[in-house]
């Protein structure tokens, strides 16, 4: 290891105390959807703090709708702005995007929870609150990492573009703002919660509703009447089919922890007002997995395709045919190869920190990565600390530990990615 590593290693082990507050204040700064002004202030400030050329934006509704990638139902994004904070390079060396999201869902129910959910409570090594694994842990390392390297007196060769985008958890609208704003790289490192796995392909996916009528009756003479939640459990059996069918064509080994690569959930179902009533209307809504080799409209077609057939199959649905709508949230799928120069770069870092071979799968979820690849032609890894299984729950936490390693990993990959300038 070089003097430059070392003297990177050294400021992160000594640094702890102030990569912990960052998070733990990012934490305290409720970034649900629509509240995400405050915790970008804080990220903002740290920018200015470290002397990064700063692009700060409110997106244009208007100017995204039109594109194939857009998919939102947020109609103002006023007074919560993007975020891109540059270090430039010297020249020469390559260029890498840093995309962390600074929204967060909604806590739920605040009595399943120990601690306030934006109380950065830290007990036991984990640093607790909603958002700390999803993912302002991976934000702070992201800052952690430029800040060693600032701090160090270390130039490079290559940029290094930091973003901090609104809208990923619903459907990527400020990573898509900042790709059509002109921010493209060489590479890019999304610090999800993968458990400090590595995900170079990434699972898209979609939302859907079907309409599946009935005719109404008494409940008495339920005969007399069509049963829209009988028929729709018809459609449901033919979407469990479908799932299966879809999952047998997955022979990608980055697959083979998943149990269900590409799920096809059913998340709401509406039906039914009165117990002793015929229902004469059922709306089922779910997600639909979509895999890193194949294109959103793909998989529409495919769960379009089973729909006709019920349609032609049934003697109901002939005369009265499900209607399908995607709507709400869409995640492009990444696909990025094993042997990419920037999986190496960065499982070379893993190594030197970690000691170990680091956990190569495919990530069962979809990121912003998606979008970067697909959209800004920008190879896409995604690889944070944070626990996976912890995102989205009560009691959401982080391992310290993992912020810690996550950071000098990082740093190390910048480094060798955009090249010290001597």
């Amino acid at each position: 290891m070089n003097n430059h590593e070392e003297l990177i290693k050294q400021w992160l082990k000594d640094n702890r105390a102030r990569g912990t507050r960052f998070l733990q204040i990012l934490v305290q700064e409720n970034s649900t959807r629509g509240n995400e002004s405050s915790a970008q202030a804080v990220i903002i400030e740290k920018c200015r703090q470290l002397g990064l050329n700063l692009d700060i934006w409110e997106i244009d509704r208007d100017e995204l709708k039109e594109h194939e990638a857009f998919c939102c139902d947020r109609q103002s994004f006023e007074g919560n702005p993007n975020v891109v904070a540059v270090l430039k390079g010297t020249g020469g060396g390559k260029s890498i995007i840093l995309n962390g999201h600074i929204d967060v869902v909604p806590v739920g129910d605040e009595k399943n929870w120990e601690h306030d959910p934006f109380s950065g409570h830290i007990e036991c090594g984990k640093l607790y609150g909603r958002g700390s694994t999803d993912m302002k842990g991976g934000t702070a390392a992201l800052i952690m990492a430029v800040e060693a390297i600032i701090a160090t007196g270390i130039k490079l060769k290559g940029d290094i573009i930091f973003q901090s985008v609104i809208e990923e958890e619903s459907g990527g609208a400020g990573t898509l703002a900042a790709v059509l704003r002109g921010y493209r790289a060489d590479g890019a490192i999304i610090p999800e919660p993968t458990g400090m796995k590595i995900f170079p392909k990434q699972q898209g996916s979609m939302w859907f509703r079907i309409t599946v009528k009935g005719r109404a009756a008494h409940g008495g003479t339920r005969y007399e009447g069509i049963s829209a939640i009988e028929k729709a459990v018809l459609v449901i059996q033919k979407l469990q089919q479908l799932e299966k069918n879809r999952n047998i064509k997955i022979t990608d080994p980055l697959f083979n922890s998943i149990p269900i690569p590409i799920p096809i959930n059913i998340g709401k179902i509406n039906s039914g007002e009165w117990p002793s009533s015929v229902p004469d209307l059922a709306v089922i809504e779910g997600r639909m997995g979509v895999s890193p080799e194949e294109t959103i409209s793909a998989a529409q077609g495919e769960m379009a395709a089973v729909l006709d057939e019920l349609n032609q199959q049934d003697d109901w649905f002939r005369e009265h045919p499900l209607g399908i709508e995607w709507f709400g949230g869409r995640w492009l799928p990444g696909n990025l190869e094993v042997d990419h120069p920037l999986m190496k770069t960065l499982s070379e870092s893993f190594v030197e920190i970690k000691g170990e071979k680091p956990v190569i799968e495919a990530s069962p979820w979809g990121t912003d990565g998606g979008i970067l690849s697909n959209v800004g032609n920008t190879p896409v890894v995604v690889f944070g600390p944070g626990i996976t299984a912890t995102a989205h729950d009560a009691n959401e936490h982080i391992l310290l530990e993992d912020l810690f390693a996550a950071s000098k990993i990082i740093a190390l990959t910048l480094l060798k990615w955009c090249e010290v300038s001597e």
